[in-house]
């Protein structure tokens, strides 16, 4: 006797749907508006609303993203320092098989890059104001965000001058080798004087300037550690 003829559904299988990005895309799109304004106006004078209606999102998004204001203050601060150099970039200089002394001139290398890109987005806009006057959001960025790109500065410094990487002198070192950088990042190409003088330099003439500089100043304060350890 032949078996009954079952019946297939016809009904298709719901293909499985991946993650939404609608999220994603809203985060995006409210940490880029807030950006260009706090960049603008600073944080002080940037409303939830005003960057809610350049996004095109309604408040409830930026405290469901963000927390609060403060919180979407300090998501973009740490936008605009990944930008700057991220985690990722250090890691990639790490990787590359190049000698301390080289991967510190690829760090500089960027930060010059970085420096001259034109038009100056509000990342270092953002950067350039908070550095000027910090406020109270700076701290648990760094803890955060700047802290781990910090100790692996301080890696490559203290491999460099052949310290240890928590020796106080490599602290003074990082801040010495960042300085003028930092300065070529907040002034810009627009400030009259030694800055705007240096932006028309060719950029491969001011690289090799600052890194022939750190260097210097480097093997110096070995130079000057191994002299007392001697004279101990």
């Amino acid at each position: 006797m032949q078996a009954p003829v079952t019946a297939r559904s016809t009904v298709p299988r719901k293909t499985p749907r991946g993650p939404r990005t609608d999220g994603e895309a809203t985060r995006a799109r409210i940490l880029s508006a807030a950006g260009e304004l706090f960049a603008a106006t600073g944080f002080a004078e940037t409303t939830s609303k005003a960057i809610a209606a350049r996004a095109g999102v309604d408040l409830a998004s930026i405290n469901y993203h963000f927390g609060s204001r403060g919180g979407l203050y300090q998501a973009v601060l740490a936008e605009a320092h990944h930008r700057l150099v991220s985690v990722d970039d250090l890691q990639r200089f790490s990787d590359s098989g190049a000698s301390a002394p080289d991967k510190l001139r690829l760090l500089i290398t960027q930060l010059v890059e970085r420096a001259s890109e034109q038009p100056r987005g509000w990342p270092l806009q953002v950067l350039a104001r908070e550095f000027l006057a910090p406020s109270s959001h700076l701290k648990p960025v760094f803890e955060d965000a700047l802290r781990p790109k910090f100790q692996a500065i301080r890696r490559m410094l203290g491999e460099i001058a052949g310290l240890p990487e928590d020796d106080p002198a490599i602290t003074r070192c990082a801040v010495s080798v960042a300085a003028p950088c930092l300065m070529l990042l907040v002034g810009g190409p627009n400030v009259p004087g030694p800055l705007r003088e240096i932006f028309q330099m060719p950029r491969d003439a001011v690289v090799a300037h600052l890194h022939r500089f750190a260097l210097g100043g480097l093997q110096a304060i070995a130079q000057a550690r191994e002299s007392s350890v001697g004279n101990s």
